[in-house]
């Protein structure tokens, strides 16, 4: 079977706000650049929503929450059926997608590609979860019939990130619409033109209008009326760390809308001496460089064991002068540009601390071309944990490796940051194994691989690294209320 080839120059169809199903243009009039990190050059323009455009887009989602409204009274089950509509329309649209993603974001087509996929798997597990999200019956005491119901939360602001935005899309969506809510989403200023696209989709799969809206903006204006706004049930954020104490300290200070953040992360991988080598650093090295480095559960601090520390350092180095950086668009590229300027200025002048604070640069440490965002794959070694590329989040290329020499002391030091997102361990002890992944605070611990996903497996973090968990069964919960109803019924036992 022959590879999805990619279009060179996509064209750009929606730069509009979403609102109500329709297109409009933003009430002040107001556009921003959307930019090829590849080139550095300006894509398109795309219209500036702020707190006015917010305003119309809640409006339409109130209007589309009202008991009695068309997506009200729609069955669960056809919820699921929406859903799955829109995943085979995701399907369908693949190769334009893709190739839109990477013109917008800069990462590889093939990662593009599985990017879509998994959107679309996101979406066919919660379709399934639609008719399913079930209440209890409870036998209280006395003469009563006790039972729960799962009711939507109601009109959700989603706001979502730079480096994954059609999953990211997707992982909101699913669970809010398969438990009957209704969405705002904030695309990131980066990358708002997949999910534009996305939108227009989402009218084509047969949702009522109202029910998805789209924002293309800025945090400050933008993201910040969502997570102000008093009609505003529920918000959603990935991202910073930082960003995430605002929108939690803005729903504190308004209407107390309940919050779910997935934020930040440093996450440890651990490879003990007896771990297969070249799987281990096979898997380091995915889990650091997957989409340049930009990842939230990215594996950025590399605690390897002092017997195997050097030859691991070897290895690991080898495999990142191999990887290959440049044209995204090519099928053989591993690697593509950072996301913008301000990304790329910050991930050098870490790589510059490294140097200057006594790492040692194996390989990499550099930009790589003349044009656009692009940055060689670069290896530290000899790092300590007081550093500040041991210590900050990079979100960039950059792996430090740092040598550790038993269980109870990389246990303490694994788990001596602010965050608490992800974490792996390689070895072929279960005994190693299942006292390491119990003793690391972090939301998801992977075993002798990394980056590893499922719509089923849920995600999220300890620490200042979230706030609930989103995918599976436990996504569900985001998007709920629970009612206790109780009934007087003397009669229940005759």
């Amino acid at each position: 079977m022959s590879l999805p080839q990619p279009i060179e120059k996509p064209e750009v169809k929606f730069t509009q706000i979403f609102i109500n199903n329709e297109w409009v243009n933003s009430v002040s009039g107001k556009t921003f650049p959307t930019i090829n990190p590849s080139t550095g050059e300006k894509i398109c323009e795309v219209q500036e929503a702020d707190k006015a455009d917010v305003d119309k887009a809640v409006k339409a989602a109130r209007e589309a929450f009202k008991l009695g409204s068309p997506w009200r009274r729609l069955d669960a089950s056809k919820r699921g059926v929406l859903l799955n509509k829109l995943a085979d329309l995701i399907i369908r649209d693949l190769v334009y997608l893709a190739s839109l993603e990477v013109v917008d974001n800069g990462k590889p087509f093939k990662n593009a590609l599985f990017d879509m996929y998994f959107g679309a798997a996101t979406l066919r597990y919660y379709a399934g979860w639609a008719d399913k999200n079930v209440g209890q019956t409870i036998p209280v005491d006395g003469d009563l019939f006790a039972y729960t119901r799962h009711e939507p939360v109601g009109v959700c602001g989603q706001i979502i990130p730079w480096n994954f935005p059609i999953p990211m899309v997707c992982w909101k969506i699913a669970p809010a619409l398969a438990c009957g809510n209704v969405c705002i989403l904030k695309p990131a200023e980066q990358t708002p033109l997949t999910g534009l696209y996305v939108c227009s989709l989402i009218k084509e799969a047969g949702f009522p209008p109202g029910v998805v809206n789209m924002v293309p903006g800025y945090g400050p204006t933008a993201g910040a009326a969502l997570s102000e706004h008093m009609d505003v049930d529920k918000v959603a954020f990935t991202g910073s760390t930082e960003v995430g104490q605002l929108i939690m300290a803005a729903a504190a200070k308004t209407n107390l809308k309940g919050v779910t953040l997935e934020l930040g992360g440093k996450s440890p991988s651990v490879v003990f001496a007896d771990a297969d080598l070249d799987l281990a650093v096979e898997k380091n090295h995915i889990g650091l460089f997957t989409n340049m480095g930009q990842v939230c559960c990215a594996g950025s601090r590399t605690f390897v064991q002092e017997e195997i520390y050097d030859e691991f350092v070897k290895k690991a180095t080898e495999r990142a002068m191999k990887r290959t950086v440049g044209n995204p668009m090519d099928f053989n590229t591993e690697s593509g540009p950072q996301i913008d300027e301000e990304q790329f200025k910050k991930i050098l002048e870490l790589i510059d601390s490294g140097v200057k604070e006594g790492a040692k640069l194996q390989c990499g440490g550099k930009r790589k071309g003349d044009k656009g965002y692009f940055i060689e794959s670069t290896v530290f070694s000899d790092v300590t944990d007081n550093m500040r590329i041991a210590k900050e989040e990079i979100f960039g290329p950059v792996q430090q490796i740092i040598k550790f020499k038993d269980m109870e002391e990389v246990i303490e030091r694994a788990n001596d940051t602010k965050y608490g997102l992800a974490a792996a361990v390689f070895s072929r002890d279960l005994d190693k194994v299942l006292k390491f992944s119990n003793s690391v605070k972090a939301g998801t611990v992977w075993v002798n691989t990394y980056n590893d996903f499922s719509p089923g497996a849920p995600f999220g973090g300890y620490k200042m690294s979230g706030v609930g968990r989103e995918l599976g069964s436990y996504g569900l919960k985001q998007y709920t209320e629970v009612k206790s109803v109780l009934i007087n019924c003397p009669e229940r036992n005759s």
